[in-house]
């Protein structure tokens, strides 16, 4: 395994390389001595670099295929809708540091206590129990984001992120979404799904940047990064 190398266009970012020639993008961790998902630590000049796998992240696997939009600076505002247990979500809180902030939704009350156990190491998570289709019951948001994320395996996966936007992201803010073809239609071809999902967002405002295929890592899935107008067509 050679040193962690800093990304020179994602400041936040690390990376490592692996003896069969692998290479992984690795987080600074906000939370030394902690593990949430089981993920390798790396320790070097007394740091702690948590290994992003791409297996259990799609936003780990748009970034090892290239992902051009990268708006985890820190001191940013993100919505994340889906939390689940919090795996990708950490990582993204070791991404925007302790000036930053990840409200992270979540609907299912048994993954919530996984996700609760996670935020009580990271003050700049603020776990979210609701559903992400109403955005108006989010209580503990008091302000417009910078970015939103969403890994929401429902049929509305679209509307879902255009309604949140529109409440809650700023106008020229970013939005990830990760679609999963078979969660909106099990019989229509993946492709055709992922474009009319595409066209659901052009409507609503926002220009498409990444349009990213997940395989190997995650099958039947694109990762869209795009920037919000904030004026609904």
């Amino acid at each position: 395994m050679t040193r962690i190398r800093t990304d020179q266009k994602r400041h936040q970012l690390y990376w490592v390389r692996f003896d069969d020639g692998a290479e992984r993008p690795v987080t600074l961790s906000l939370s030394s001595g902690t593990q949430v998902y089981g993920e390798q630590v790396i320790t070097e000049e007394g740091r702690e670099f948590r290994v992003w796998d791409p297996y259990r992240s799609k936003l780990a696997a748009s970034i090892v295929h290239g992902l051009s939009v990268f708006a985890f600076t820190k001191g940013v505002s993100v919505l994340y809708l889906g939390a689940s247990s919090g795996t990708t979500a950490s990582h993204v809180s070791d991404l925007i540091g302790v000036d930053g902030v990840v409200y992270c939704v979540e609907f299912a009350p048994r993954v919530m206590r996984n996700l609760l156990q996670v935020c009580t190491t990271r003050a700049n998570m603020v776990p979210i129990l609701a559903d992400a289709y109403h955005p108006e019951n989010y209580l503990q948001v008091p302000e417009l984001v910078d970015i939103i994320y969403q890994d929401v395996a429902q049929p509305d996966q679209a509307e879902i992120l255009i309604r949140n936007s529109v409440r809650f992201l700023k106008p020229g803010g970013t939005a990830y979404l990760a679609v999963k073809a078979r969660s909106i239609d099990v019989v229509a071809k993946p492709k055709q799904v992922f474009l009319k999902e595409e066209k659901k967002l052009k409507h609503a405002g926002f220009t498409i940047v990444d349009r990213i295929d997940l395989e190997p890592f995650s099958s039947d899935h694109i990762f869209i990064s795009a920037i919000f107008s904030g004026e609904v067509c």
